[in-house]
């Protein structure tokens, strides 16, 4: 093996006989210096594709020299992963609390001033990073510690939020229902979308919305913007956070899994990750929505769904998006119903049941979308 490779596991929670639950932590140093790199899989229990990229960046690391330091944490809620309804996976809550898995994250703008205050202007910029990064672990570690106690999901979510904000670089592999490729990247690393083999891009602002990927880089680019104001210099932090969407939940395949991972390494080549790079992204379509016009298409009806328009499909105003059968007027012309696009879109993803309630999330789609150039 060209890496030093350690195996160690985290204990993430424990079941009510008292026993402890364990997710495996692979780590992989080069010999050279390099950007941490932190990727972790599953926070939703139905969204196992990670597992499967996980597996194939194993195997790759094992003969790849990479520069610096991958952590790589497959099925990081083994809570989650087994939370079965017959044939299903209901995984996406804390059962016990009602918490969105992927939403019990930490960021506090003010710590974040109240470290800019004890910057002196000739710090340097690696030692800021080093101090910053303690204090907020030792923020982490108090709450972990709380007089009253945390539910389970924001347990989880902070201990896994304490192994990431050790890392320059921050992949959360997630999957739709129903989806085609997406990723969340920030505003400010717009040009790191090109790096990744992946179609469809959301530009996300630095607002804190709970999740693993904004608990990251709200931090840093928060930090990064007063320090540019302290200083009056382009401070650059050079941490960067992903959310990617590899396709649909509930289902693997080891040659899709390949294909994100090599998507992946081609990212983390252009980012110095690899001694020797040969991962270099695929020319192709991007196309990219802020996040105020990554849109919800919500029923208006319940009924039986048929989705006539697929994921990544481009999707023109007035295009029939899908068709609702009501049972309980079989008999006449209210039987079926079209739901048409409101505007010119391109769905990502839509609900995973023909079976829907009024007032459900049926698709989410891309609105004023536009191409990232080469």
């Amino acid at each position: 093996m060209v890496n030093k490779f350690e195996k160690d596991y985290l204990v993430v929670a424990q079941n009510a006989s008292g026993r402890n639950m364990n997710v495996p932590l692979y780590r992989f140093k080069g010999s050279k210096p390099g950007p941490k790199v932190y990727i972790q899989s599953s926070i939703h229990g139905a969204e196992v594709q990670g597992n499967v990229v996980i597996y194939h960046l194993i195997n790759t690391l094992k003969t790849t020299p990479i520069c610096g330091e991958v952590t790589l944490v497959p099925n990081c809620n083994p809570v989650g992963t087994n939370i079965k309804a017959g044939e299903y996976t209901l995984g996406r809550f804390d059962p016990i609390n009602g918490t969105n898995w992927n939403r019990g994250y930490y960021f506090d703008e003010a710590l974040v001033e109240r470290f800019v205050d004890t910057v002196d202007d000739e710090e340097p910029l690696e030692k800021v990073k080093s101090r910053f990064r303690k204090v907020l672990k030792q923020k982490i570690d108090e709450k972990l510690q709380e007089t009253w106690g945390l539910g389970l999901a924001q347990q989880l979510n902070l201990k896994l939020q304490q192994l990431a904000f050790d890392a320059d670089i921050v992949i959360d592999l997630h999957n739709g229902p129903v989806s085609t490729r997406h990723i969340y990247v920030p505003e400010y690393a717009k040009d790191s979308a090109k790096l990744f083999n992946i179609p469809h891009v959301i530009l996300i602002p630095n607002t804190f919305a709970g999740a693993l990927d904004e608990a990251t880089f709200c931090h840093w680019w928060t930090l990064q913007n007063l320090l540019r104001a302290k200083r009056n210099s382009d401070i650059n932090v050079d941490v960067e956070a992903f959310t990617l969407e590899m396709g649909s939940q509930e289902v693997i395949s080891f040659d899709e899994g390949r294909y994100d991972a090599d998507s992946i390494l081609c990212y983390l080549g252009a980012k110095n990750c690899l001694e020797s790079n040969t991962y270099f992204p695929k020319s192709m379509r991007r196309v990219a929505v802020t996040l105020d016009n990554y849109k919800i298409l919500y029923t208006r009806q319940g009924g039986i769904v048929d989705y006539l328009a697929a994921p990544g499909d481009q999707v023109k105003k007035g295009q029939a998006l899908a068709r609702v059968l009501n049972v309980d007027e079989l008999e006449n012309d209210r039987a079926s119903q079209v739901i048409e696009a409101p505007c010119d879109l391109i769905p990502i993803l839509h609900f995973p049941s023909a079976s829907v309630l009024s007032g459900t999330q049926l698709y989410k789609c891309f609105t004023d979308y536009f191409e990232l150039t080469e």
